[in-house]
């Protein structure tokens, strides 16, 4: 199994969950607990599954395999508005006639709350959200961080366990999503419930989670801190789709237990680590991924110093990114095309289309797979 937690006690448990819909196995057998307390990310690309296992936890859905538990009792029998769980949706679903009050009050209200006790909460909840005045507030005076928070305390007002969120930023413009990664991170670690996220912006997983179970397929991947996906990827896939990645595909010339010499496809000589915990042996079919930011520049080979991988490219352009600047080069030989990000010094500002360059990089930093499982296409410009 899985997990998402570093001891302690668990809020969910899912185990071997299965969900078809006719041959197709949307969820294929996935198992994984989460910590109380943490907020946990389900990240993959359309269509791999992760909505339809939100809702299975949620009770819209009915597995047709395996168990969900929060707390240690199983809820698999257990209605919908019955379950110690909310969700938060993409829309946020905030009724525009009512006010903030009111928006948040309504669960309480069906629920069968006694009215003397559904003012003290509401506003309870309001102050855990940092918004204490906000009650009297009609949805359209919100700004879009605060119906956020809104949203958040309709949910958390009813005392769930376990909070879903589907995708709640990706309605939202490019510098709004940004700022409410980090509010939203914010109020997870003040309020403390345990938050269960799907997303398919590797962005959102990496900066908000705790942990982040990536997922393809029907399938968990890979499950850890974010830290643990990026610099440690265990297959292509989850290299591939956490992060931004140069690739290349080959074959092993040789292979001891700490290294492998690669010809590739456009018979460029590399040398990486093997990765994922598996071996390599002569002869396998692989593929080889170098981050951007982990790619040296110089204008001769000397300026690289004593570096494992050595390649003279030719500049195709260079594109302003605020801190960094973005080097798109095209290997002199091959064709094949490389993305380097290096920080804003100044030091390249000069590059010049067509101009000679020399990239390098250490065994460390490219990691080695055997080809063939499912990894996303090459890093686009």
């Amino acid at each position: 199994m899985v997990s998402g937690t570093r001891g302690g006690d668990v809020d969910l448990e899912c185990r071997r969950l299965v969900k078809r819909f006719g041959d197709f196995a949307a969820v294929d057998d996935v198992s994984f607990t989460i910590a109380e307390g943490s907020f946990f990310s389900i990240l993959g690309p359309s269509g791999c599954g992760k909505t339809t296992l939100l809702r299975m936890i949620a009770g819209f859905q009915h597995p047709d395999e395996g168990d969900i538990l929060i707390k240690g009792r199983s809820i698999v029998a257990t209605p919908p508005n019955r379950r110690p769980v909310n969700m938060v949706f993409q829309h946020l679903a905030l009724f525009p006639m009512m006010n903030v009050a009111d928006n948040i009050a309504y669960g309480l209200k069906r629920r069968g709350t006694p009215r003397g006790e559904i003012a003290p909460k509401v506003q309870a909840v309001l102050e855990r959200v940092g918004l204490p005045d906000a009650g009297p507030m009609r949805v359209d005076q919100l700004s879009g961080g605060q119906k956020q928070r809104i949203a958040i305390a309709r949910c958390l007002v009813l005392d769930p366990a376990l909070l879903l969120l589907d995708e709640p930023l990706g309605a939202l413009d490019l510098k709004l999503r940004e700022r409410l990664k980090v509010e939203l991170k914010e109020l997870q670690s003040e309020v403390g419930t345990t938050f269960a996220y799907i997303t398919h912006d590797q962005s959102e997983a990496l900066v908000m989670s705790d942990h982040v179970a990536v997922m393809n397929e029907g399938r968990f991947v890979q499950v850890g801190t974010p830290q643990e996906l990026y610099f440690n990827p265990k297959t292509a896939f989850v290299a591939g789709f956490v992060g931004d990645s140069n690739r290349w595909r080959g074959r092993v010339e040789d292979a001891d237990a700490t290294s492998v010499k690669v010809v590739t496809d456009d018979d460029l000589p590399l040398i990486g680590v093997p990765a994922g915990g598996g071996s390599l042996a002569r002869g396998d079919s692989v593929e080889i991924f170098v981050r951007p930011e982990s790619i040296l520049l110089g204008r001769t080979p000397e300026r690289l110093g004593v570096i494992d991988n050595r390649i003279r490219c030719r500049v195709d352009s260079v594109l302003f990114d605020g801190a960094n600047s973005r080097i798109l080069v095209r290997h002199a030989a091959s064709g094949h095309e490389i993305v380097a990000t290096l920080p804003q010094t100044g030091a390249f500002a000069d590059l010049a289309r067509g101009s000679e360059v020399h990239l390098g990089w250490t065994l460390a930093q490219a990691k080695c797979f055997l080809a063939g499982n499912g990894a996303p296409e090459p890093l686009a410009p």
